[in-house]
């Protein structure tokens, strides 16, 4: 708890938690966003929120976003190459291509799609007639890129 800086609820669905690394802050936003069963209005004003906190966050500080994004990426990453990587799960519908788009304005990468699963790791939840893919995982590129190489810098 000594590396957290601040803890801060933006709305019901947003909480932003500042860490120190060794080698510069982090900022992980925890996130849930309105169900495909809402209204567009409720979608947009969420994703805005967003994009806002996001852009707000100064270049030199790391950025993650980890939640429940209510939306299908799809298993196609044509149009979305340096926002996701070729493994996904089903069809994208509206408000996966809404998480796209957010992440392609603001360069973060889809990290679930960048490596293949298990059959029983794609899906993580079951009801009677649907099978869904709820987490998402949001890195910025440069992240990505240190980690890639083993170590953070």
């Amino acid at each position: 708890m000594d590396n957290v800086v601040s803890a801060e609820r933006h709305c019901k669905r947003i909480l932003i938690l500042k860490m120190v690394l060794e080698n510069g802050l982090l900022n992980v936003l925890t996130v849930y966003a309105p169900h495909s069963g809402k209204l567009e209005e409720e979608k947009e004003s969420f994703c805005n929120k967003m994009f806002h906190l996001v852009s707000c966050i100064p270049q030199n500080e790391m950025v993650v976003l980890a939640g429940d994004m209510n939306g299908h990426v799809g298993s196609s990453n044509v149009g979305y190459d340096g926002t996701r990587g070729g493994f996904g799960y089903g069809d994208r519908n509206a408000d996966g291509s809404r998480i796209l788009e957010f992440a392609d304005r603001l360069n973060l990468v889809i990290c679930n799609t960048l490596f293949m699963k298990q059959e029983s790791q794609l899906v993580t939840f079951i009801c009677s007639r649907s099978m869904l893919k709820v987490q998402n995982l949001l890195w910025q590129y440069k992240i990505i890129c240190v980690l890639s190489n083993g170590t953070i810098e």
